[in-house]
This record gives C-alpha cells, sequence and structure tokens, in this order.
C-alpha cells in the first residue's frame, strides 16, 4: 500500500531536518525521505558556526538574510532544548576574521567596505582591530596576527548535537522519518500531489521540498525547477581537548564546548571526492598555530572532508515550480547559520501555499541572463 503524505522533505540533512521541523510545526504531516548514512551531506562536516560578517558581498538581500537568522537563533536554541531536552550550546560573543599580513588586513577591510556599500544593505556592527586590541580579548593571540575584522553578532554552536535536536524536534512534532528512502523519480499526479519513487518503494505527497543538497540538481528538473550547485570540498582537523583558551570563535577555527579545537580553512572547487590531503591539513595547522600558538604543543585526533553545497554565486536558491505547484527547491551551503531562519521563517511560507517576496531575490531565476548581456 502506497502512504501518503501532506509533505515529503527530501535530504535529511540540517537544511532539510530545520524545514521539516517547521513544517511538522504548522500541523502537517511530513515525511523525511533520507539517503541514510551513505549520503554525502554537508552537514557531516559542518563548522557549526552561526555567522554574519563575512555574509551578502554580491547580495545584499543574503545579509539581511543571515543576519536576521542570527538574530532568531536564541529563541530557537531554546526551543529546540524545551522539546528534545538538547542543549546546542549557542554562544554568540561576537567573532573575529583574523589576518596575517597588512595585506590580508587590507583586503578584508576593502572586501567589508564594499559589502556595506551596496545599495540596500542593512548595516551591521564591525569594526577593524589591531593586534593589541584582539590580544586584549583573546590573551594567546600569536605575534604573527596583525589584526582582524570583528563582529557583536556573530557565534556557533555544537553542530552534532544541532543534528541531534533538530531530528528529535521533527519527530516530536510528528514528522516521519524514512531512512535509506534515496529519491528514484518524482512524478507529478493529474489531480496535484506527487507519485514519488525510492529505493524502498513509493510515497505519495500532496507538496514536496527539495533539500537534498548536491542531489538537487538531478531533482529539481524532475519537477521544473533548476538547481545550480556544485561541490566546494572543506577539510576539517580536531585537536585533543584543553583547557578553555578562546573566548570567540575564529572564521576558520574555534573552540567547542567540549574543549576541542576545531580547523577548517580549505575551499577547493572541482573535487573528486571528499578525501583530505596532507599538504591542505598541513597548510591549515600552519596558520592556525601562528594564530594562536598554543595550538602547536596539541595533539590532532580528527580529521575529515566534506562537500560544500555551493550555488553558481554562492548564495541560497529558494524556489517554487510553475510547472509542477507545490514542488519547492531550498538549498544553501551556510545550513547552520540559516537553520533558524528556515525552521522559523521559511517553512511557514512553504506551509502556507508558496514563497513570499522576501525571499523572491533567492530563486533561480537569478541566473536566467541572456548570454549577450
Amino acid at each position: 500500500m502506497t502512504r501518503a503524505f501532506d509533505i515529503a522533505v527530501v535530504g535529511g540533512g540540517i537544511v532539510g531536518l530545520a524545514v521539516a521541523r517547521g513544517l511538522a510545526g504548522r500541523g502537517l504531516g511530513v515525511a523525511i525521505l533520507d539517503e541514510g548514512d551513505v549520503a554525502r551531506r554537508a552537514s557531516r562536516g559542518n563548522f557549526a558556526l552561526v555567522w554574519v560578517q563575512s555574509k551578502g558581498l554580491g547580495m545584499a538581500r543574503y545579509g539581511a538574510w543571515t543576519t536576521g537568522s542570527a538574530a532568531l537563533w536564541p529563541g530557537f536554541a531554546a526551543a529546540l532544548r524545551a522539546e528534545t531536552g538538547q542543549d546546542v550550546s549557542l554562544a554568540q560573543p561576537g567573532g573575529y576574521s583574523l589576518c596575517l599580513s597588512e595585506e590580508e588586513l587590507d583586503r578584508r577591510r576593502a572586501a567589508m567596505m564594499r559589502m556595506h556599500n551596496q545599495p540596500g544593505w542593512e548595516p551591521i556592527p564591525w569594526e577593524v582591530q589591531d593586534h593589541d586590541r584582539i590580544a586584549r580579548a583573546m590573551p594567546g593571540l600569536g605575534r604573527d596576527v596583525v589584526g582582524g575584522v570583528f563582529c557583536p553578532l556573530d557565534g556557533h554552536v555544537n553542530s552534532l548535537r544541532l543534528f541531534r535536536a533538530l531530528h528529535a524536534s521533527a519527530l516530536a512534532r510528528g514528522a516521519t522519518y524514512l531512512p535509506d528512502h534515496p529519491v528514484r523519480d518524482i512524478a507529478p499526479l493529474p489531480g496535484g500531489g506527487f507519485r514519488i519513487t525510492t529505493a524502498q518503494g513509493e510515497i505519495e505527497a500532496g507538496r514536496i521540498v527539495l533539500a537534498a543538497g548536491l542531489g538537487n540538481a538531478a531533482l529539481a528538473p524532475m519537477v521544473g525547477l533548476t538547481a545550480p550547485v556544485r561541490p566546494q570540498r572543506g577539510q576539517v582537523l580536531v585537536t585533543e581537548r584543553t583547557a578553555p583558551f578562546l573566548p570567540h570563535p575564529v572564521a576558520t577555527l574555534r573552540q567547542t564546548d567540549e574543549g576541542s579545537v576545531m580547523i577548517g580553512d580549505s575551499k577547493e572547487e572541482n573535487p573528486v571526492d571528499e578525501a583530505v590531503g596532507p599538504g591542505v591539513l598541513a597548510a591549515m595547522a600552519r596558520r592556525a598555530a601562528r594564530m594562536f600558538p598554543v595550538l602547536g604543543g596539541l595533539n590532532i585526533v580528527r580529521s575529515w572532508g566534506a562537500l560544500r553545497v555551493m550555488s553558481r554565486d554562492g548564495f541560497p536558491v529558494y524556489d517554487e515550480s510553475e510547472t509542477a505547484p507545490g514542488a519547492f527547491l531550498v538549498t544553501c551551503h551556510s545550513g547552520v547559520t540559516l537553520a533558524a531562519a528556515h525552521s522559523e521563517v521559511l517553512a511557514p511560507m512553504i506551509a502556507g501555499g508558496g514563497l513570499e517576496d522576501s525571499v523572491a531575490a533567492f530563486s533561480a531565476r537569478r541566473f536566467d541572463v541572456p548570454s549577450a548581456a
């Protein structure tokens, strides 16, 4: 017998779970179709920053969307804890982008100024700080750090607890989790709704949300949509646990609430897989140790690679199908930062039947520019 749901969310990563949680909270019968542990999901390797300061160069709306989500995070984290008992260890003490040369600092300052000079930009607080100012906030700072940019809105969470909390919250709200259900085909039904063929059989849903990360590229055309996404590999190092010494997250490293330090400072285009490489890892470790020399004495206990989900311009893509009403696309590479907005703002739009003008800038139609232009 074919199972039927009000809405199916394809994808069991942080993006899909955040949307599914928001939908289930609106009283809808929600199915989460997940590939399972074999999925090449970005959520497996995310850095867990709730980050504002570098988001929006090239699209002012993205800056406001990110800032809005960061502002929702305290209430979002509190709700997750109340519903699941999971403390995701949200901390928003402000964060730094540190620079190891005057040239780096000049480029960083110029990028921030270009971003804030964009038409329609909604200002956020930020400032350039010199070495001595940063060292007062973080006494372990290395001499090679010449300065950096500080934004008081930035923060981070515990990524594994967030994943667990989103999953538990969606289920507590009534969602049905279907693991090992990779989607093979999506067929719009004549009377509305969709027949979804998975590795475990067929289900039907009145509406469907594609939140399958890189998998959206193949799934979107089945419902008349386009998902222009590409993989970008990031590599991560994790140290042994040590006494707290890093009170602020840095764009490329952070100390978790459990004491370990995560180091991630790579962006590799056109990767063939998620493999790590000693050359990249060594370069990351050297930069991190120059920023905080204490890291040079810690053991590395884990490393991994993961594939970011990047659109052509790096910004999210949110769309709904004109040819297959009820089909939606949700894809981005900042799943942690945007989790609050996806659950509390975007999901209610989808539950209400359509995306609103406030997210129109994120449609893939922005890529439909004549070649002559």
